[in-house]
């Protein structure tokens, strides 16, 4: 009986291991995340770090809830994908808006009118027939044409834990009506737009509107009627602004301004929905080339294609060279290509960074930490990857961010603010002291342009070469600009009268104020930096850190000194930046977003010429004019421009960086089956290790037992 059951436990062990090993063997990616179903699926996988707080239009306004709400909602205009300078097209309209100017008298006027007779601008905007919007419970209809789910009974609404639980979908054409209705919940207080006060500026009737209806119930507006914004026909509506202005076209390429059905407001506003988070914000609909098909932001999100997508194409036409880069390959053909986008949540960068190496995430900006596993420099300071990823078969694409980061000086400040000219050479000094090329090279591993002025590259008015360096703080030499030394920044400071870094009120080293919401611990590099930056002049920064609210609070009251703030494009327009300096927009006096509080009524002048001119040689050379003045007067230190790095692996097509534009995934189309192909290839097991620990086990558990099996089976017994 003992020699039959160690035979039993000797097969039992070799089956056992055996399997072990097949299994191992058989198993080319145990580390896979995904569904095995989802292998050879046309998927793009992305990820997310941070909840997005709305996903309704009327309120988003940040690039995190712009990443999801961008291929949902459709705006009127949109940036082509392809070309440059950045371009504003058709999306969902038939063709670029008629803009007819007016008198007072609300008279037409020729479109080359001067600016003084030009009391009205009208934006006439034709939308396409046959666009619908994608299935929802708000839109769902029974055999009478009755709204299914408009007047939800007690017990509907508490077995109702998710859209999903709603079994019913509709749809409907998409109409003028739609974006009229969205306007009008811009102007609806209770909505809360980020965007309500600058457009009670522009919008004929906003303000008027947004107050008649400030207490009356969100579905009100439905039937309310704002002066400005009128729906002309079933697909053409139009919106009246105030003198000219341009820039308003690149509004209506923003989310702020995509349509809405009123239906969806009469649905979410029900009574206890929203206790059960079954909003806008969580739940939209849209008309654009993906709908939410699950809002996890715990775990996931997933953008699903949408069904009854308008049939939008990709582009025909695009830069000189795209033709050769293969970016025109699917000229003319239907999208999106991607059936299916997964957002995962990832916290922390490097399970991230692994997983994108390991081929489970298509695409990857690259962290402070992984930077030299990812990029070198060559000998002459260019830019390149690593043996490593190019042997993967991994891009690298760079793009300077449409975004500036500077100092800026309260300019309502005893000793760094004013027009005196002790005040303005304490500012250039301090300019040419604080050495921004280290800063980018410590900080941001070189991925960073120096500013030159209040303009990044890209944007109309940017100027190359010398032309555009700041003479203030740099010299032209070799080619190329060369920051002034320090002695220069010395002898300014001696002429402002503080010789050496010292007041002369207190024959102490000058002290200046730096207020700062950066407080944690892996802010101290940057704040000691700064410290030593003015240290090589003599004064002493004494860094003020506080939280967030506090640090805002003492921006609106103005008692903050030296700061550091940072500005990101709305529209591709110099006035976007220009804007920033206007003494109008003051944020101490007027709430704007001049937050240094700069006021020079010659540089106020100006912009307001510029902001009205169409782009030419005119507009340019205002331009240049406008940037004189600010680089003579110093309100801010102009800091840098950040540059974007990304990586994407080589099953990823299309691919082009678009600093303007946000609903970019319906482009996007993945090599799924070279993407299974690698991923086998570098997630093959290591199996080694088993096969070693497997074969000691099986030793381990055959030598006793063997040992016992003989014992039994040939010694004799004795009595």
């Amino acid at each position: 009986m003992s020699s039959f059951l160690s035979l039993k436990k000797i097969t039992t062990a070799i089956f056992f291991v055996s399997c072990l090993l097949l299994t191992a063997c058989e198993s080319a990616q145990l580390n896979n995340p995904y569904p095995k179903e989802d292998n050879q699926q046309s998927i793009l996988y992305e990820s997310f770090s941070e909840r997005p707080k709305h996903l309704d239009p009327v309120a988003a306004y940040s690039s995190n809830e712009y990443l999801f709400i961008s291929q949902i909602y459709e705006p009127p205009l949109q940036y082509h994908y392809l070309k440059r300078p950045y371009q504003l097209v058709p999306l969902t309209t038939t063709k670029m808006p008629e803009v007819v100017y007016l008198n007072a008298q609300g008279q037409a006027l020729p479109a080359n009118a001067t600016d003084s007779d030009i009391a009205f601008t009208d934006y006439i905007i034709d939308i396409k027939a046959g666009i619908r919007y994608q299935p929802h419970p708000a839109l769902a209809t029974n055999n009478q044409g009755e709204y299914r789910y408009h007047q939800l009974s007690n017990s509907q609404i508490a077995n109702a834990n998710s859209l999903a639980d709603f079994s019913e979908t509709g749809s409907r054409e998409l109409i003028a009506e739609d974006y009229v209705y969205q306007i009008k919940r811009l102007a609806h207080p209770k909505n809360q737009s980020p965007i309500a006060e600058i457009l009670k500026n522009y919008i004929v009737g906003f303000a008027d509107f947004a107050e008649k209806i400030k207490s009356q119930p969100k579905t009100a507006i439905k039937n309310a009627a704002i002066s400005g914004v009128q729906a002309t026909s079933r697909y053409q509506y139009r919106i009246r602004i105030n003198g000219k202005y341009p820039q308003f076209q690149f509004w209506l390429a923003m989310p702020f301004f995509s349509p809405m059905p009123w239906e969806a407001e009469a649905f979410y506003e029900q009574a206890s929905l929203a206790d059960k988070n079954i909003t806008l914000d969580w739940f939209p609909i849209g008309t654009g080339a993906y709908w939410l098909a699950e809002n996890n932001p715990n775990r996931r999100m997933i953008l699903a294609k949408n069904p009854l997508y308008h049939g939008e194409t990709y582009p025909t036409e695009g830069e000189p060279g795209d033709q050769a880069k293969g970016l025109l390959d699917d000229a003319g053909k239907a999208l999106p290509f991607i059936d299916k986008v997964v957002f995962m949540l990832e916290k922390e960068t490097i399970p991230y960074w692994t997983k994108f190496l390991q081929g489970y995430y298509d695409a990857s900006g690259i962290a402070s930490d992984n930077f030299d596993q990812a990029i070198q420099f060559t000998g002459a300071g260019e830019i390149g990857l690593t043996d490593t990823m190019r042997e993967k078969g991994i891009k690298l694409e760079t793009a300077v961010t449409l975004s500036s980061f500077y100092m800026g000086f309260n300019m309502q400040d005893a000793t760094v603010g004013g027009d005196s000219e002790r005040a303005r050479k304490l500012r250039l000094a301090l300019s040419i002291a604080i050495d921004y090329e280290e800063f980018i090279s410590i900080f941001t591993n070189g991925r960073g342009v120096v500013a030159q002025g209040i303009v990044p590259p890209g944007i109309y008015g940017y100027a190359e070469q010398q032309a555009g360096i700041n003479p203030y703080v740099y010299d032209w030499l070799n080619g190329k600009p060369q920051r002034k030394n320090i002695d220069a920044a010395k002898r300014l400071l001696a002429e402002a009268g503080y010789a050496n870094g010292i007041d002369p009120a207190t024959k102490q080293p000058l002290i200046l104020y730096f207020d700062t919401a950066a407080s944690s611990i892996d802010d101290r590099p940057r704040m000691n930096w700064y410290r030593k930056q003015l240290e090589k002049i003599g004064i002493k920064l004494v860094i003020r850190a506080t939280d967030y609210n506090r640090f805002q609070e003492k921006m609106r009251l103005g008692n903050a000194q030296l700061f550091v703030w940072g500005w990101n494009a709305d529209y591709p327009d110099p006035e976007n930046f220009f804007f920033l300096l206007y003494g109008s927009n003051s944020k101490v006096k007027y709430g704007g977003e001049n937050a240094v509080n700069y006021a020079n009524p010659a540089f106020d002048r100006l912009f307001e010429q510029m902001r009205n001119q169409d782009n030419g040689e005119q507009r340019y050379q205002t331009i240049q004019a406008m940037q004189e003045i600010i680089r003579h007067d110093a309100p801010w230190i102009f800091g840098f421009h950040p540059k974007n790095f990304s990586l994407f692996h080589s099953w990823y097509k299309n691919l082009k960086p678009n600093l303007m534009a946000n609903n970019t995934i319906k482009y996007t189309r993945i090599d799924a089956k070279m993407r299974e192909e690698k991923r086998q290839q570098w997630n093959q097991p290591i199996i080694w290790p088993l096969l070693l620990t497997g074969g000691l086990g099986l030793v381990a558990i055959l030598i006793p037992t063997l040992k016992r099996y003989y014992r039994s089976r040939f010694t004799k017994k004795v009595f």
